[in-house]
This record gives C-alpha cells, structure tokens and sequence, in this order.
C-alpha cells in the first residue's frame, strides 16, 4: 500500500499537520520503463513553503488534493526499466509517499563509491550541492575571503561554513541559539558564530566578528539579516541570494533598507535556482565526496521518524527547531 501525504489547505504562515491529510492506495503497478520504489528518507527544505503558496514561485504551486512535492532517497522493488533492478538505491523527487511509482527518466541511481546512503540525503545531496555552486559560481568564492553565513547551522548553511574554511576563507556563522552556534564554531570550524537570539543588535554583531567587513555574504534566511549584512559590505562585495526562510511565511514581507550600501560598494547581489546546474551536479559531488573521504566535511542529519513526521518536520524549520540537515525516515 502506498501511505500518502496530501495538500488539503493553503498554509498562512508556518506550515504544519493541519494542511494535509492522509491517504492510503495500492501502490502501482510500473509500466514499461518504470519502477515501483520504497521510500527510505524524504529531504525537507524551506523551498517547500513557496510551493504550497498560490502566489507564483518559480515552479509551479501544488494543487490541493495532490500529493505533497520532495525528494529522498528510495529503493528500487519491481523494475520494467532497462538500467534499475531490484535493491538499486535511487535519488527523485519522490513527493511524500511510501511507495510511488516513476518513470526511470527521473531517476539517479546512487554511486555507493562516493558515500553512504545518509551521505547522500545529507553532505551529497542537493542541500549540499546548493551551497556548492552558490559560492562558487554565484559567489565567486576566493581564498582570504570575507565570509558570512545566514542559517549557518541549517543543511545548506552548516555546507557553506565549511567549503568556506576549506578553501581558507574567514567565516562567521549566524544562527539560532547557544547550541547551534557552538555546533557552528566548533565542529564546522567557523572562526565566530552570531547567536542572532540573544543579539540585540544584529549589525553591531556582525561589526564586531567581521571587524574588516564583509567580502561574501551567502544569505538563507532574507529579512532583517539580510539588511544587517549589507551595511558591512567590503568593496567589490557578492551577496548570494539562496533562500528567504524569515519571509516565505509571513504576511508582510520586510522591505530591505540598506541596497544602497551594496551600490556604494560596488557590489553585487545574485539569486540562482540549483537545478540550472543539474548537468553538473557531478562535479559538485566529486569535490564533497573527496572532502568527505579526509574529514574536512561533515554535515549533522536531524532524523524524524516515519511519515506522520512531515508535515511536523516542515514547521519546525521555520521555527528553527531543527538541529541540522532535516530529514524523514520511513524505512531502514
């Protein structure tokens, strides 16, 4: 039987369990190249709030009654496609469901070579490979960079603070609480991290562990952090625009006042949608494997249990909730 996670209600603010209901069918049959998947972990990502918005996004909304939209990591039980068997290990947008059935063109078969299968929802995966391309090809990131990071303890943020300090770069972490910014400035390496609860004054902050400014600021939150970063920017500066968790859900959206620092440090400012680099993905991939092979990068999985979690799962990001790389196990 496939359990399934539908769109009931459109979310005003902070998405949870009210908006879904559940359902249960058979589970189909594949058809000629398709295969029958076992969902074993589902990714959840703040983008996930623009979609269920009928405002316009750049995908297009879900409609109510369909299934909730996200990928994960399944395993492959019945094929009638060419290239997958049974027990393949596979990366789709699999929505939230135990046991969809999909067409093989959408399919990823997991390289085990390059990491585990937990690897591969968390320090592989997409989130990772956002941060990946975000500071390098929109970031244009160098060695002696400047570096500040929003939401630095979340999936793609705890990924930023490291490809930064890797590639030598100073690197301050914002993020939510005691915990998370020990977990920033400790396992990731950061060389500061801004516990924007307990700052009152988040720009002063940031002059105070950024005393030099700011060269690079990778933005996943927008808002008032966003403004806050601005006002810091060093000459030539790149803000990278990669989410806006602090906005997506609220009714009055913060108008940002300080674009005119980023015109008098002429600067730049760059949004990017990850999938226009799908034909690169291995690339990305290749680069984190090997630093995953000598412990340069790690990245923390925050693991609910089984499908119920979900729509609990996607609340608790905007809540701040979550201690890591967001995750729902439905299956060993």
């Amino acid at each position: 039987m496939n359990h399934r996670l539908l769109l009931a209600v459109r979310p005003h603010g902070i998405p949870g369990p009210e908006n879904f209901v559940t359902d249960v069918e058979p589970s189909r049959e594949p058809g000629p190249g398709e295969v029958l998947l076992e969902t074993i972990y589902l990714s959840i990502d703040p983008a996930m709030r623009s979609w269920m918005s009928e405002s316009p996004s750049y995908r297009r909304s879900i409609p109510l009654g369909e299934v909730m939209q996200g990928g994960g990591i399944a395993r492959v039980l019945e094929s009638r496609a060419e290239n997958f068997v049974q027990g393949d290990l596979v990366q789709a947008r699999l929505g939230w469901q135990s046991h969809p059935t999909i067409h093989s063109r959408y399919l990823q078969k997991l390289d085990l070579s390059l990491g585990t299968l937990e690897d591969w929802i968390g320090p592989l995966g997409l989130s990772a490979v956002t941060a990946y391309f975000g500071l390098r090809d929109i970031g244009g990131l160098r060695p002696n960079d400047r570096v500040l990071v929003s939401a630095a303890a979340g999936g793609v943020g705890q990924i930023a603070v490291q490809i930064a300090r890797i590639e030598g770069c100073h690197v301050v972490g914002i993020a939510g609480g005691a915990q998370k910014c020990a977990y920033v400035a400790g396992e990731l390496g950061a060389d500061a991290a801004i516990d924007y609860q307990a700052e009152e004054d988040l720009s002063a902050a940031i002059a105070r562990t950024c005393p030099e400014g700011v060269d690079l600021y990778f933005d996943n939150v927008g808002g008032p952090t966003l403004d806050a970063a601005l006002a810091h920017l060093r000459e030539d500066a790149r803000v990278v625009l990669c989410g806006r968790i602090s906005q997506t859900h609220v009714a009055e959206p913060y108008a940002v006042r300080n674009l005119g620092r980023l015109a008098a440090a002429h600067g730049r400012m760059q949004g990017f949608l990850v999938f226009n680099y799908h034909e690169r993905y291995a690339e990305a991939r290749t680069w984190l494997a090997a630093r995953l092979r000598d412990a340069s990068l790690r990245q923390r999985l925050h693991v609910l249990e089984g499908l119920a979690h979900a729509p609990i799962g996607l609340g608790m990001l905007f809540r701040g909730e979550n201690t890591g790389k967001l995750v729902i196990r439905l299956a060993e």
